[in-house]
């Protein structure tokens, strides 16, 4: 049975920081292949498959991250109870998340059933894509409840600290991935070749079976046993207690990939070749966010189990800690991103336009991605705490009003030009509009960063003396 870390220096903690987090990177990587496979796959189809996929594959998207997030509510919650050892609470709290689970998958279902509202927003889309993109996300919604309820069985290996479990089976499902599109794409045995619409149906197959695979998982193993895991009749105090925390979480989720999305969008005014260059950007960045992600849910997973042992000397170890795991590693991947950039845009594109873009708008990456990275840590390190509401708000006028709104004001809006002098100084050579995007989206990384580090102080503080007392 796995136990909270003892109470000891830095060195101890960041030791149990990276042994929880490495699996969460794999597993982490292990979706963005899912992705890639699609795409590389439905690519050798049809123009049509590759655009009906790419327009379901956003809407689907923007949707489960938004329910995922909700989900995650899980975490603290079941840290603290495991940190408590109330292993009872921590079972039945899993038990209630499958309800709200299932319950969200049955509201993003039938949000996706009716595509043509999301459509609205892309102009004129020809029929033929309208009809596969709407077969594509009938399957995605039949895959939304197992893909959800993993996404509880997910949220409870990392509260209780086993978390290599569920990287073998996201590594595993990888090969049946595999399989299955070539079945369902190119109609391989015999079956027929479906396009975009069999990418969606081998993304249902592989999540129900990667769902079952985490079921028998928790019924085996003695961690997760000794939980007495079982899902009782729902209780509406629960689940208010998972909405509280959940909903904001979702939200703060939700504002973070629609603001990527806006962004290229409005990108997209600047040409062909300027969106081929935000777009390397933009998989780069999601490439790289990956890795302060794993070490920052690693490090609230252990920061909960520390705030309910009542330890709030461990909590604060474990959580400085993580943040300087977090700082050095944005550091060093910066590193890579200044001294590695031509070879990383070959690897990108053999398109010569779209790489003198791409090399051009990459000299923000590194600023980017240490604002990026810090605001990550700070935001998980808020959610072991159970706190999110203030979060969201904070999110909302940093990364909206400065980030979004802002680039879109300085960039292609009334104040368009405003930022040339910057932009030409720290990019130089980039579209203007598409630089003064990105800088304006740092800007509210690190603003939001700031008041997130501020507000965790202040939760520190608060929180010691209610422990003092208690």
């Amino acid at each position: 049975m796995s136990r909270p870390p003892r109470t000891g220096p830095v060195r101890g903690a960041i030791a149990e920081i990276l042994r929880q987090a490495w699996p969460i990177l794999i597993s982490s990587w292990a979706g963005i292949i899912f992705a890639v496979l699609d795409t590389a796959m439905v690519g050798h189809t049809t123009a049509t498959d590759l655009q009906a996929m790419a327009l379901g594959a956003s809407i689907y998207i923007t949707i489960f991250i938004g329910l995922m997030g909700v989900v995650h509510a899980l975490i603290p919650i079941i840290a603290q109870h495991f940190g408590a050892r109330r292993l009872d609470l921590a079972g039945h709290a899993w038990g209630q998340g499958v309800w709200l689970a299932l319950y969200l998958s049955l509201i993003g279902g039938a949000t996706l059933l009716f595509p043509d509202a999301w459509l609205s927003l892309s102009g004129t889309v020809d029929p033929e894509v309208r009809k596969r993109i709407a077969w594509y996300l009938l399957a995605l919604a039949a895959a939304l409840p197992a893909a959800l309820v993993f996404r509880s069985i997910y949220a409870l290996s990392t509260a209780i600290s086993q978390t290599r479990v569920v990287m073998l089976i996201n590594v595993a499902s990888i090969g049946f991935k595999l399989l299955f599109n070539g079945m369902f794409i190119f109609g391989w045995a015999g079956i027929p070749a479906m396009g975009a619409v069999g990418a969606g149906l081998s993304t249902l197959v592989v999540s129900w079976m990667t769902l079952a695979a985490g079921l028998w998982m928790i019924r085996r193993l003695p961690a997760f046993r000794a939980l007495d895991l079982r899902v009782r009749r729902p209780r509406w105090a629960d689940q208010k207690e998972l909405l509280r925390l959940g909903l904001p979480m979702g939200g703060s989720y939700l504002i973070e990939v629609c603001a990527f999305s806006f962004m290229a969008l409005l990108i997209a005014r600047d040409g062909l070749y300027v969106s081929g260059g935000q777009q390397i950007l933009a998989n780069l960045i999601a490439l790289c966010y990956m890795l302060p992600m794993s070490i920052s849910l690693s490090t609230a997973s252990l920061t909960a189990q520390a705030i309910g042992a009542h330890d709030a000397a461990r909590a604060q170890t474990t959580g400085l800690s993580g943040v300087l795991l977090v700082a050095l590693g944005a550091a060093a991947t910066a590193a890579v991103l200044v001294l590695a950039q031509g070879p990383i845009v070959r690897a990108y594109t053999d398109e010569a336009r779209v790489a003198l873009v791409a090399l051009a708008l990459l000299q923000v990456a590194p600023w980017f991605h240490f604002c990026d990275a810090m605001h990550c840590a700070s935001a998980y390190l808020l959610r072991a705490y159970k706190v999110a509401v203030v979060p969201l708000i904070l999110q909302i006028v940093a990364l909206t009003g400065v980030g979004l709104v802002g680039g879109w004001w300085l960039g292609y809006g009334p104040g368009a030009g405003r930022l040339r002098p910057v932009a030409d100084w720290l990019m130089p050579g980039a579209p203007v509009g598409a630089a003064t995007m990105w800088i304006m989206a740092a800007a509210g990384l690190g603003l939001t960063s700031a008041l997130l580090f501020g507000w965790y102080a202040r939760v520190l503080r608060r929180t010691a003396a209610r422990l003092a007392r208690g």
